[in-house]
């Protein structure tokens, strides 16, 4: 598996759906189980800091292993 360097801005919901090749919705689904990337508001859309979503991708990769 290839690691993709992150961007340096803040994700929207499309890159991260993108980099982890999974529907947006899923995304969505995912926040409201509170179990997906940690994502904050900016107005009524919604980010994501590149830095704790690859820690977020590291923490399951961790309990993958």
């Amino acid at each position: 598996m290839t690691v993709r360097a992150l961007p340096e801005r803040y994700l929207t919901p499309a890159d991260v759906a993108e980099l982890l090749g999974v529907p947006v919705e899923t995304l969505y689904q995912w926040r409201r189980k509170r179990s997906g990337p940690p994502a904050f508001r900016v107005g009524r859309h919604l980010r994501y800091d590149p830095v704790r979503l690859r820690q977020w991708i590291d923490g399951l990769t961790e309990t993958a292993a």
